[in-house]
């Protein structure tokens, strides 16, 4: 079998290839902002959990505060209960704000 003679003369199409792929590999490299612009899926996912817990707290929350108060009413509340129902509803309302205050007391 007799062999095709290598040549070394590149293509025009060979040429623009190759010139293509230096510009988009240039691109890429001088612009790595671009390429990782993305939003965080964790950040998106505790987004949504976050916002969905709130939606479920809230009737929760509403009917916790009728229930202390009708066992208020009735001289059947402890005191310990009604504390622990305030705070339980001001973290579980108040969860953004606190991690805010704290990333900024820690400079995070």
């Amino acid at each position: 079998m007799k062999q095709q003679p290598c040549s070394s003369k590149l293509t025009e199409f060979d040429r623009i290839n190759i010139a293509s792929r230096a510009v988009v590999a240039t691109f890429v490299a001088s612009a790595p902002g671009l390429a990782l612009a993305q939003s965080s899926p964790f950040l998106t996912g505790a987004t949504a959990l976050q916002s969905n817990i709130l939606a479920w707290l809230t009737p929760v929350a509403i009917i916790l505060v009728m229930v202390l108060g009708a066992m208020a009413m009735a001289a059947r509340m402890s005191w310990g209960w009604c504390i622990g129902a305030i705070l339980g509803i001001a973290m579980a309302f108040g969860a953004p704000q606190i991690v805010t205050w704290v990333r900024g007391m820690f400079g995070v």
